[in-house]
């Protein structure tokens, strides 16, 4: 399997709709291309940022309110008087008449009658497009007033997160149009859903890493982390966190489930590789024991051991190569 054709499946597999077969040959590929990896874990955390802002249904009265708006827009509009009509017609003829003036005399009296006839259709036309243009224009106001809430509910920003000693207990502290705070277990899925939010956000600000210390936490003890979404949050902490420190403690909440899941093997793998920062990598090629004997990975630990420019960093990996087992 090539990249290109990676990247392709790697969409389908995310939305479920890729058979068994591909999926088994995509995830050998993944296995070896750390590029195609990093496609998947950026996709995964477009898709947990997309889910961060659910969108909200309109409200059941909103085609009443926006017909009764209508009928209001429509009962304002001045009606147009018969003569009106009638000369507007008129005028308009009258350079065409100027071309013709044996037929004129002929004309201005059929186009006495059609005229008025036709004058009625032309004002009741203008007064149909004028109803479609206030019915457009309630119609958007109604939808706007419905979205206000869906834009009033999202949260603008993540302030604090605090859990109180010695209990399961956390307070988020945010921001929508107000502040405003929500208490729960850390077992709560809103809770679970800040947190890992406010990890991502942390990660791309540098700002806070007090959230990524609680989703650590709850990753070490085992508590649901990898079907939660806590894991994918570290995965994006350890990919794009601004510090090293942060980065480092985002291995440590990885680090238990790099036997089991691919996709933190793979974050990990690419902490070997592309980390600027010293500590981190010997954490990452650390963190790696429990797998050492996996093809990919002796893979990497091999060309880091021998073409790193790191000294450091080629002398723990040639460590864990002499300390792993047999090839799997």
């Amino acid at each position: 399997m090539n990249c290109e054709l990676a990247h392709e499946q790697i969409v389908m597999a995310e939305y479920g709709e890729l058979s068994d077969d591909a999926a088994h040959e995509l995830s050998r590929h993944l296995a070896i291309c750390p590029e195609c990896g990093h496609e998947r874990e950026t996709l995964r955390a477009i898709k947990l940022l997309a889910d961060s802002h659910p969108i909200s249904e309109p409200e059941a009265n909103l085609m009443a309110r926006s017909r009764l708006r209508l009928e209001e827009a429509l009962d304002t509009l001045p009606p147009r008087r018969w003569y009106e009509r009638v000369a507007r017609y008129m005028g308009n003829s009258f350079a065409r008449l100027q071309s013709a003036p044996v037929a004129a005399a002929l004309m201005l009296v059929i186009g006495g009658a059609a005229g008025s006839l036709g004058g009625y259709y032309v004002s009741q036309s203008h007064v149909a497009k004028a109803g479609e243009a206030a019915q457009n224009q309630a119609g958007a106001q109604a939808v706007v007033e419905a979205a206000a809430p869906s834009v009033a509910g999202e949260i603008a920003s993540i302030s604090r997160i605090e859990r109180q000693p010695n209990s399961e207990q956390v307070e988020v502290s945010y921001k929508q149009i107000v502040p405003r705070q929500f208490s729960g277990s850390l077992d709560d899925a809103k809770i679970r859903h800040f947190l890992t939010l406010a990890a991502v956000r942390a990660a791309a600000s540098g700002e806070d890493d007090s959230s990524v210390d609680l989703v650590v936490d709850e990753c070490q003890k085992g508590h649901s982390c990898r079907a939660s979404g806590l894991s994918d949050a570290l995965v994006m902490v350890l990919r794009y966190g601004r510090s090293p420190q942060m980065r480092r403690k985002a291995l440590a909440g990885l680090a238990p489930y790099v036997a089991e899941d691919l996709g933190i093997r793979n974050g990990i793998l690419e902490a070997v590789l592309y980390d600027s920062d010293a500590e981190v990598r010997t954490d990452a090629i650390h963190a790696l024991t429990p797998v050492e004997a996996d093809t990919s990975v002796r893979q990497v630990l091999h060309n880091v051991a021998s073409s790193d420019p790191n000294p450091q960093i080629r002398m723990v990996s040639r460590q864990a190569l002499s300390q792993a087992p047999e090839i799997q």
